[in-house]
């Protein structure tokens, strides 16, 4: 069973309408013996990265979460929920994450070059996502140039040997990373039509 988390935080229907379209029997909990029994999970996410590290602990869900990753569950954030993944963030402050993947998430508007200060924040759209590893299990059912559905204004750093996808929005975007049993998805593939879809899939054979 895959099970969608449940803090208080993200797009939990659609990405539970979406898990279910592809065939996938799925929960909604935010119950950590849940968690801990799951046979893959999903951490979605929207709103500000303190507030979902803080909802997260109060729920008593990060000991489920470390458990299931040193168990080698195949675990899954999304948007806010890739995020949470790493270190440390300094969206309104510095937060500590999860740091189940080494690096850190900054601004995207810091980073922007001086001739493309016209772009906006949030990154809100479609972009196509430039695949550095095609053999990566998570990119099975992906191809170069796949468009997908973006809505961020924070993006990660010093992460480059986990990036398995990027994307360009001022700056080059770590649109999909992994480590180990540890994947990241910075779009929202419940919003990303027939690529989202596949990325879900794909996500659902991995062991």
């Amino acid at each position: 069973m895959t099970v969608i988390i449940d803090y208080g935080v993200g797009n939990l229907f659609s990405l539970s309408s979406s898990l279910r379209h592809i065939g996938t029997d799925c929960t909604v909990s935010g119950d950590p013996e849940t968690v801990r029994n799951a046979e893959r999970i999903i951490l979605p996410g929207v709103g500000a990265f303190g507030d979902a590290m803080a909802k997260l602990s109060a729920s008593g869900l990060i000991p489920a979460l470390d458990h299931a990753v040193r168990s080698e569950i195949p675990l899954l954030g999304i948007c806010l929920g890739m995020q949470l993944l790493f270190e440390e963030s300094s969206e309104y402050g510095v937060h500590l994450g999860l740091g189940f993947i080494p690096g850190k998430i900054r601004p995207l508007s810091d980073d922007f070059p001086r001739q493309t200060s016209a772009l906006k924040t949030p990154h809100m759209g479609w972009n196509s996502l430039d695949v550095r590893i095609p053999e990566h299990p998570l990119m099975k059912f992906t191809k170069n140039a796949d468009c997908v559905y973006f809505v961020h204004s924070f993006y990660a750093v010093s992460c480059e040997e986990y990036i398995v996808s990027d994307t360009e929005y001022g700056v080059k975007i770590p649109a999909v990373v992994a480590l180990g049993n540890v994947f990241g998805c910075q779009f929202h593939p419940e919003k990303s039509g027939k690529t989202g879809l596949d990325i879900l899939r794909a996500f659902t054979e991995i062991n």
